[in-house]
């Protein structure tokens, strides 16, 4: 069996990878080519200082980049970022997979950089890890507040919509079936970004970066759509990014649903099929 990674396939040179499989059928074996999610690290440097390294699937790193230092509160909205850029060798040239990103206040970057402590992922951040050292919900709800009741109201008609525009829109996924995607979405259910990563958070992650780039940030009457479960770091990055409502095509996990419900979100899950379950805050889900 070999790998073909010196090419790319055409669908994507930057997501989608080709290698040659034994494919089984009952009693019949024969070779063909298989479609890969590409996983690569991607490493975050904060003032040319290693902040952390990614494993993502390649394609808006900017974004990714935006999103991540918010979710670990390092940035609070774009204004604080002065630029983002390819880190260069010692030669000038552009690292891959390398992105430099230089805060405006300088008093800022210079405290991260003297408390290295404080920021422990240094490491790989693995796709499936999303924000792992933060697992206290009750030190979550310290340091961001809980929604405020609104009048926001999503008709249940828009909610069964949702999951297939985020399924039409899920192009790598078709081909690999290795990728996750994250929609938002407006309050009548137009999709505004679709992003697809091989980690959940990832794809949520570009999502919020998406916002500060369009200057659309917060996300306070939109809906995000997931493709798979609902875990504890998705609701947590939906209440930083300030959105009222979370879709699941899954299920939602126990720590997931208790964060939602004292931080306002409206939790929704097992959207398939025009049924869903509502676990937390249905009064904004009308007929």
């Amino acid at each position: 069996m070999t790998l073909a990674g010196s090419w790319r396939s055409a669908l994507d040179p930057q997501r989608v990878m080709e290698m040659d499989v034994v494919r089984w059928q009952d009693e019949d074996a024969a070779s063909c080519a298989e479609h890969l999610t590409v996983e690569e690290p991607f490493e975050i440097r904060l003032g040319h200082q290693s902040l952390a390294v990614i494993m993502r699937t390649p394609g808006h790193d900017a974004e990714l980049a935006l999103g991540f230092l918010l979710s670990e509160g390092i940035i609070q909205d774009a204004q604080d970022v002065l630029s983002i850029q390819n880190e260069l060798d010692e030669e000038g040239l552009p690292l891959a997979n390398v992105l430099n990103v230089t805060l405006r206040h300088a008093q800022q970057q210079a405290a991260m950089q003297a408390h290295p402590a404080t920021f422990e992922r240094h490491f790989a951040v693995s796709a499936s890890c999303g924000l792992c050292g933060k697992n206290s919900i009750a030190d979550l709800m310290l340091t961001v507040p809980a929604l405020e009741p609104d009048q926001l109201h999503i008709s249940a008609e828009t909610c069964y919509g949702l999951a297939e525009q985020l399924n039409a829109q899920q192009a790598v996924f078709r081909h690999t079936g290795g990728l996750h995607a994250a929609g938002l979405f407006t309050d009548q259910g137009k999709l505004l970004a679709l992003r697809e990563d091989i980690g959940r958070h990832n794809a949520v992650d570009k999502l919020i970066g998406y916002g500060l780039q369009q200057e659309i940030f917060p996300y306070t009457t939109n809906i995000l759509m997931v493709s798979g479960r609902t875990s504890f770091e998705i609701i947590q990055k939906a209440l930083l990014a300030r959105i009222p409502c979370v879709a699941a095509i899954s299920a939602p996990s126990s720590m997931a649903v208790e964060l939602a419900e004292q931080g306002g979100i409206t939790l929704i899950g097992f959207l398939r099929n025009r049924s869903m379950n509502v676990y937390t805050h249905p009064e904004r889900i009308v007929q």
